[in-house]
């Protein structure tokens, strides 16, 4: 019967670049019996003296990512007194890239943890954003960061989600001429409320197009010119009436271009 190996990750943040890289190593190798343990968010050297006890109690391989010079020389005399094994995973890559690039490390702990959590954050946003199109759960309008709201072919939905890869939680809310929006939307920030308008022209292409690409009968109330005109004209007068909601008209702009006016005003 194989006794278990332990494998220990000490690191002054989580952890988890060590670890990734140690679960890459083991797919390796034929075994099973293997358990890694973390020592996270080792702040000082006494937390390093005892992580270092611990392992002691029950031995195994110390693998280590330590930013900080002084925790990696005590933890090097530890390991050295007590007899056991450790690995830095961290440090040799370092200097050969000080030396590569001719600049110091900042050797600041968690930088690649923060970028996970922004990566998170940016999940979240469009995760968000998708349960939350063309006026879906308005009930959840508060913990939305921005409202976008328009009549149909607006450019809302791929406005959305442009923001939403950029960390925004985005709703947006169709406008129907004749029906009231949800009571939500106006009892929300209005500062966070921004309204889509677009020339009549070039919305009626954009309709026409959008019922080709769906083979739809063109003829109807949603591309004529005078029923799509009204429309407009309703969501301005909305848009008059509600002073504190931004504006941003659609016309000849891309979606980088209009998500980078909307991101000025939150930034």
């Amino acid at each position: 019967m194989r006794l278990t190996k332990h494998i220990y990750i000490f690191s002054n943040s989580t952890g988890e670049t060590a670890e990734r890289v140690i679960r890459a190593t083991l797919a390796q190798f034929d075994t099973t019996d293997v358990k890694v343990h973390r020592k996270s968010y080792l702040k000082t050297l006494d937390d390093i003296r005892n992580a270092v006890e611990d392992v002691a109690k029950r031995p195994g391989l110390i693998v280590f990512t330590l930013m900080h010079r002084a925790h990696v020389a005590e933890l090097n005399a530890e390991v050295d007194r007590r007899g056991l094994v450790s690995f830095d995973v961290i440090t040799p890559i370092i200097e050969k890239m000080e030396d590569f690039l001719g600049l110091p490390a900042r050797r600041m702990p968690g930088v690649i943890y923060k970028v996970d959590e922004d990566y998170i954050r940016r999940l979240d946003a469009v995760n968000f954003t998708v349960k939350h199109d063309d006026g879906q759960n308005p009930q959840d309008l508060e913990k939305a960061d921005i409202v976008l709201v328009g009549v149909s072919r607006t450019s809302k939905t791929p406005l959305s989600m442009y923001l939403a890869g950029k960390g925004y939680k985005v709703a947006n809310i169709p406008l129907v001429e004749g029906l009231v929006p949800p009571e939500q939307l106006f009892q929300i920030d209005q500062g966070r409320i921004i309204g889509l308008v677009q020339d009549v022209q070039q919305l009626i292409k954009i309709r026409i197009s959008r019922m080709r690409n769906m083979k739809q009968n063109l003829r109807g109330r949603y591309t004529e010119y005078d029923n799509v005109e009204s429309e407009l004209l309703f969501s301005r007068r909305l848009f008059r009436e509600n002073p504190k909601w931004m504006v941003v008209d659609m016309s000849n702009k891309a979606i980088e271009e209009a998500a980078a006016e909307i991101m000025r005003k939150f930034q």
